[in-house]
């Protein structure tokens, strides 16, 4: 039975390759194969019904959490975007025009402030509006969309409520807020390093286009609700331990409210419509993802990733362990690592930090934000993103290095 399901997790995830051959959305595949696993699960049960049970309520609420904070940043940036707001603010800031290689720095600088200062996923759905509002060839849009993948995840590494797994590791107590501080230049490092790569050849001048039209003053008050929601998440996280799901809906509530007071004497569409503007196929991937990610902490296929500390100095291991994030949700794999008890260094924890907020970037269904971005970029695919491998490879392992490189030196 391990064999079978194992067997289908595999198929699912070939399916994502290659849907373009198959023509089978990866949203439908993902889904069918991530609920029929547990089915089976049930059927043939290798536990009680009520250990499987378990199970599955702990997969469905992390999939109930992301799926909430999904639609709420989904329908701020649906708003946003609609109102054509964060182009005009981000183009207002931008010359007229500029070498396309500028344009690739500077959108790397954006997706690391962005991620650095509210979360992955939100920071992704913002890069990947601004990215389709270029309307750029579609080699160039493939460059543009590795570059904020691995900026997103690199952006967050520094910070406990920019990723996760950073929040994880910080909890259990083997870095402190001044030690993860230190990822910060090798974060910037690697982003650079890949934007210098992905930047030869592009010397091409290009025209962006300037909006002219002025902001309505409701239309800016709900950008700042938005960005007080995103602040509002990050200090409510730390000081009181408030889920920053929690917060973000409060924020979105608060949208819906702000909206209605403002616009009551207007004919305004129902701010509620901008819900129907989110596209599900990124929640319905998601979900089959996450469950397809769970049955395989089910199959105790994770507990095995600790032995690699036995083979290896922990160097060497958190380095293949970042490589592996981008197979399996960094999540699972850090809380794996972290049951197990691994005696380790300051500098050794700080690099895997790194390495498992960084190393998904590597394959496009190896974190959300590549998750979100073969949602909503139709010229990327999983086989257009795997061009870029060797050198989001040579990125991350730069950024690695200098992590190592730093705690050497400091810690």
């Amino acid at each position: 039975m391990h064999y079978l399901l194992l067997g289908l997790i595999i198929l699912a995830f070939v399916l994502i390759v290659f849907e373009d051959v198959v023509h089978l959305n990866k949203a439908k595949s993902t889904l069918f194969i991530g609920t029929l696993v547990w089915i089976i699960a049930f059927v043939f049960p290798e536990k009680s019904p009520q250990a499987i049970q378990e199970a599955l309520n702990e997969q469905l609420l992390d999939i109930a959490i992301l799926w909430l904070f999904l639609m709420a940043a989904m329908t701020f940036v649906a708003y946003l975007n609609e109102k054509g707001l964060i182009t005009q603010l981000v183009y207002r800031l931008l010359p007229n025009q500029l070498k396309l290689s500028t344009l690739m720095i500077l959108i790397a600088l954006l997706g690391l402030m962005f991620s650095s200062l509210a979360d992955n996923i939100t920071a992704s759905l913002i890069m990947l509006s601004l990215l389709a509002s270029l309307k750029l060839e579609t080699k160039d849009t493939l460059k543009f969309a590795a570059l904020i993948v691995f900026a997103v995840n690199s952006g967050g590494v520094s910070l406990i409520t920019g990723d996760v797994t950073t929040l994880m590791i910080f909890l259990n107590g083997k870095v402190s807020i001044l030690n993860l501080m230190l990822l910060i230049l090798p974060a910037i490092a690697g982003v650079a390093i890949l934007a210098l790569i992905l930047m030869q050849g592009s010397n091409e001048i290009i025209t962006l286009p300037k909006f002219k039209r002025p902001i309505a003053a409701g239309d800016k008050l709900i950008a700042a609700l938005f960005l007080l929601t995103i602040i509002s998440t990050l200090a409510m996280s730390v000081l009181f331990s408030v889920p920053p799901v929690l917060t973000f809906l409060f924020g979105l509530a608060l949208m819906f409210i702000v909206h209605r007071i403002i616009f009551r004497k207007e004919q305004n569409p129902n701010v509620l419509e901008y819900v129907r503007e989110i596209e599900f196929d990124t929640l319905l991937f998601f979900l089959g993802v996450l469950l397809l990610v769970g049955m395989l902490k089910e199959l105790s296929i994770l507990k095995l990733l600790p032995e690699l500390y036995t083979m290896m100095p922990a160097v060497v291991a958190n380095y293949i362990i970042g490589i592996l994030s981008a197979f399996v949700d960094n999540v699972p794999l850090t809380a794996a690592i972290l049951q197990s008890d691994i005696p380790m260094t300051r500098g050794e924890w700080l690099g895997l930090t790194y390495a498992v907020g960084v190393g998904g970037s590597i394959l496009i269904v190896g974190s959300a934000a590549g998750v979100i971005a073969l949602s909503k970029l139709e010229a990327l695919s999983f086989i257009s993103y795997l061009r870029f491998i060797h050198w989001l490879l040579v990125a991350y392992t730069c950024g690695y290095l200098a992590v190592m490189g730093l705690t050497q030196l400091l810690l």
